[in-house]
């Protein structure tokens, strides 16, 4: 077996990285490094002079009972949003992965919604839910009697971006559960139906388990989805509202940030944020991971 000598290729190595490199260090790290210069500071409406005030914009933050009821509401989003989008990617999945006939059709009707901006998706789905105009709200209305109202009601507007929110990300939990399904041996699930095993047992004793591993990576990334990604689906639907009801916190950092002018206070949130998803990511390395069966 040849020998490749991998000091030669450094350079090379080296030049090819550059250009993400260069990406990230101007579009993640010099703002992220930005952002926490600025949580130590109280900048004037204008961004002409800021002021170090050492942890003054966390202490404004933790004691602000806005800060913990927009936690709260995060906590109800990202709880919805992950199980939805996650559930629903596994459902789709599984029956796709029955179908012998027309599965590349069926493949990409679930996939295409991936493809969507988060903007457009909030748009898309105001247009349907609207309380004046959206067909499904007047069907809801006329054959229900739903009073929905996702402009008036807070518990309409945080159930219609949980809703929206999910339907984005669906395709993402597909596709990886899709070829986690297809990478299981069918001779396991053969022996496991000549010994009498319906499907159901089938699924819970042999299926899940072995795509543990793609089910807990799509909760971690899910998770960070909900906290992170979901900032064009509110901006479009609810813009927070109404009353705040959505007022999630990466919509609040934003709020403040740029509605409010309190560069400070928004910076300190956007740290405050990072550690806060940090700290869950690692509370789910921490209990769920053990209960993850990866394949030997």
């Amino acid at each position: 077996m040849k020998r490749v000598n991998f000091q030669r290729h450094k350079p090379l190595a080296f030049l090819l990285l550059a250009p993400q490199m260069l990406v990230l260090a101007i579009f993640v790290f010099w703002p992220a490094a930005q952002a926490l210069y600025q949580a130590f500071t109280v900048s004037d409406p204008f961004g002409q002079r800021s002021t170090f005030v050492w942890f003054d914009n966390f202490r404004d933050v933790l004691t602000s009972p806005e800060y913990f009821n927009s936690i709260y509401r995060t906590a109800i989003f990202s709880s919805g949003t992950t199980a939805s989008a996650v559930l629903a990617g596994l459902a789709f999945a599984v029956l796709v992965d029955r179908v012998v006939r027309g599965k590349s059709v069926y493949r990409l009707l679930v996939i295409w919604p991936y493809a969507v901006a988060p903007v457009l998706a909030g748009v898309l789905w105001l247009f349907l839910f609207h309380p004046i105009y959206g067909a499904i709200a007047l069907m809801l209305k006329q054959g229900f009697g739903v009073a929905w109202n996702p402009l008036l009601d807070g518990n309409d507007a945080m159930l219609l971006v949980i809703v929206a929110a999910a339907w984005k990300q669906v395709s993402y939990n597909f596709v990886f559960f899709l070829a986690a399904l297809q990478a299981i041996p069918r001779s396991l699930i053969e022996a496991a139906a000549i010994d009498g095993a319906g499907p159901v047992r089938r699924f819970v004793s042999i299926v899940f388990p072995l795509i543990s591993p793609t089910t807990f990576f799509l909760l971690v990334i899910n998770v960070v989805y909900a906290f992170f990604d979901t900032f064009g689906i509110i901006h479009a639907l609810t813009q927070g509202g109404p009353g705040g009801a959505t007022d999630i916190l990466v919509y609040k950092v934003y709020a403040d940030g740029f509605l409010g002018l309190d560069l400070g206070l928004s910076s300190a949130q956007s740290v405050i944020l990072m550690i806060l998803v940090i700290g869950l990511t690692a509370v789910q390395f921490r209990f769920l991971e053990r209960r993850v069966k990866y394949a030997q």
